[in-house]
């Protein structure tokens, strides 16, 4: 497995002959975080239906999903911010 980052911010991985390029890689990372929040919230959601462990269990994936609720805003700020590093210029050398 290869991995490479062109000038245009894709995200290229390379298996053999295939490869998977992620296209606007905040959004797709905001996508998986959201599908993960909604996962633990409902399987958490059917462990309240039982007593004892599974009661325990499901608090657990509340907070878990409650934490990742959190982490929303600043997936958009590093999406909206993102640093890139400058060559040197002549005059600063």
């Amino acid at each position: 497995m290869q991995r490479e980052k062109k000038s245009d911010g894709d995200l290229t991985f390379t298996f053999g002959h295939d490869e998977i390029v992620l296209h606007r890689r905040y959004e797709i990372l905001s996508m998986l975080n959201d599908m993960m929040i909604g996962l633990w919230f409902l399987v958490g959601s059917f462990c309240f239906f039982y007593e004892g462990t599974l009661l325990t269990i499901g608090t657990w994936l509340f907070v878990i999903g409650s934490a990742q609720l959190l982490l929303r805003p600043g997936i958009q700020l590093a999406r909206s911010i993102h640093l890139k590093h400058l060559p040197a210029r002549p005059e600063d050398l």
